[in-house]
């Protein structure tokens, strides 16, 4: 039996949409031997230099975990070092090794040239509307939104 349900499947939209895009970059990240998860956490350090492992968990959408394996391994590669936070020796700081500064210097050109290709496919209007869109979605999210009330 099939409940209708009126709106559209708004997050297997998303997923599909994000699948249709990596497929683009997943070769050069392929080529420097990256999973998926390496190239968030190593974009978001490179925008934002040094951050806190439950940071990275937010801004790279991993779960907690998760994160603690996959930065233990880059650590291990020497993609990252970790750091402790002034004054909290409790606390971590992560950021870009060397190593991991000149992989992101060597991987930049190649990520800018693969959206540039994307933009020609798709048009740049239409990047720039779906980046705009994105971005106010992402916002809206996290104003207060009235949930169901389940009983």
């Amino acid at each position: 039996m099939s409940h209708k349900i009126a709106y559209r499947n708004l997050p297997q939209l998303f997923l599909k949409a994000r699948g249709n895009l990596m497929v683009h970059f997943k070769p050069i990240l392929g080529h420097f031997g990256l999973t998926d998860q390496q190239w968030r956490i190593l974009r978001v350090l490179d925008e934002y230099g040094q951050l806190e492992p439950r940071e990275l968990c937010d801004l790279c959408q991993i779960s907690s975990p998760s994160m603690a394996g996959v930065l233990k391994r880059m650590e291990e590669l020497d993609m990252i070092r970790r750091s402790p936070v002034s004054g909290d020796q409790r606390r971590v700081s992560i950021g870009l090794s060397a190593s991991g500064d000149v992989l992101m210097t060597e991987m930049a050109p190649l990520i800018d040239l693969q959206y540039k290709h994307i933009e020609q496919s798709f048009g740049l209007e239409a990047m720039n509307e779906l980046v705009a869109t994105l971005e106010k979605f992402n916002a809206a999210a996290e104003e207060t939104v009235e949930h169901v009330e389940l009983k």
